[in-house]
């Protein structure tokens, strides 16, 4: 089967890792790709999705996954164009995506279907976010378009919500768009994972990711420092309440508002007091949460894909692990502000007990790999409890060194 994933990040290389190790014989191709893909799956270059889509027709591409979100909602839409081009394509449609794109659409959608969320204001400008505002902290500000995992901001105080309105709404640091004055909710977060094809889904391992920079979930949001993901991080009866109030209602929703949609659905949520609440929804694979979660999935991921991208849902074709998978981010220098590029990496062939996926690498004219972004690596193991997948990934990740390196001790050392 000759396969296309769209993406370059530690995302991809997590999913084109599970594709390679399917049963099914795959050709494996990614767009744009990376130095360190490039061993598991050939590089396309190209310019466009146009480009792209002639290039997918003459190579006779039997699946394109969606990996990075940005491409489903640029131009026509990624999906869009694959069905135009007669190309399955695991991955919504452009107008489905609006989901992930417009933090605005999402929560709209969340309220018609009443799934439960937290209460928000839309706000086009500093004064009236001021207003929504109200001087009531703890709030919750969100960008309404994509911006990488960076785009939220919880704000204890004043100080700190000044300076997120200033960044978004003045200086336009994500560019052009709206911002989401929410509710702040409280509780320990959850992230789910379905496969949807239609209105039938199938729900993976669920995870739980650490998105700012310091131990204790101290500092500023990142895209994500590491994940834990297992059958076993929530309680089946919370699982089962997760998937009557929020998943079904969604996909459900999804076929009432006539949004197509075949290919992961993330639901990020939050375990309140009040139930299980849904902070926002993703259009693809979480990252760093893909890299905890795929190595716990079994069976045929590439026959499972390719079934659902036509409309046929095949559960049968995969079965979950039930131990624990722990995720570990190496971050650059300077990360999350900024990133440091060039700071030669040790160690990686040491490495026997753990799978690294990269995220931000490159192979210098020596040979070496050395960092060319934020979040560098991903080191990731597992275990049957919690614990022992903890002290299995962070020894692992103890035998890599680079100039400048960031990570978070913590990840994993406590359920919730």
């Amino acid at each position: 089967m000759k396969i296309l994933v769209v993406g370059k990040g530690g995302r991809e290389h997590a999913l084109i890792t599970a594709l390679v190790e399917s049963p099914t014989e795959t050709e494996v191709y990614c767009f744009p790709g990376s130095d360190a893909i490039e061993p598991l799956a050939k590089s396309v270059h190209v310019d466009g999705l146009h480009a792209l889509i002639s290039w997918m027709e003459e190579q006779q591409i039997e699946l394109c996954i969606a990996g990075e979100e940005s491409y489903l909602v640029k131009e026509e839409g990624l999906a869009n164009l694959c069905e135009k081009a007669g190309i399955p394509c695991w991955g919504p449609h452009k107008e489905s995506a609006q989901l992930e794109a417009s933090k605005e659409f999402a929560k709209e959608f969340m309220l018609r279907h009443n799934i439960p969320t937290g209460a928000a204001t839309g706000c086009a400008d500093i004064d009236e976010a001021r207003a929504a505002i109200h001087g009531q902290y703890p709030t919750v500000l969100k960008f309404d378009g994509l911006a990488a995992g960076k785009g939220v901001a919880v704000c204890a105080d004043e100080a700190s919500a000044e300076e997120f309105l200033n960044e978004v709404l003045v200086e336009r640091k994500f560019g052009p768009g709206r911002l989401l004055v929410e509710e702040c909710l409280v509780g320990p977060e959850v992230s789910i994972f379905a496969a949807v094809c239609d209105g039938e889904y199938l729900i993976f391992t669920p995870a739980r990711d650490y998105k700012r920079i310091g131990n204790s979930d101290e500092g500023p949001n990142t895209g994500g420092m590491g994940a834990v993901a297992s059958r076993q991080l929530i309680d089946a009866e919370t699982l089962a309440l997760i998937e009557k109030a929020i998943v079904q209602p969604t996909v459900e929703g999804l076929v009432k508002d006539e949004l197509p949609y075949r290919g992961y659905l993330y639901f990020g949520l939050m375990l309140t007091a009040d139930g299980p609440k849904i902070i926002e929804y993703n259009c693809r694979f979480g990252d760093p949460e893909c890299q905890a979660v795929m190595p716990l999935v079994q069976g045929d991921i590439a026959s499972f894909c390719h079934a659902a991208a036509q409309g046929e849902m095949k559960p049968e074709l995969l079965n979950f692990d039930e131990g624990w998978s722990v995720c570990l981010i190496l971050a650059s220098a300077g990360y999350p502000a900024s990133s440091r590029s060039g700071d030669v990496i040790s160690g990686l062939m040491d490495i026997d007990g753990a799978r690294v996926y990269h995220a931000g690498t490159r192979c210098n004219k020596n040979g070496e790999w050395e960092t060319n972004g934020g979040r560098v690596l991903a080191v990731v193991a597992g275990g049957e409890d919690r614990l022992t997948a903890v002290d299995a990934a962070y020894s692992e990740l103890a035998k890599i060194t680079f100039d400048g390196a960031q990570l978070r001790t913590d990840i994993g050392r406590y359920n919730f």
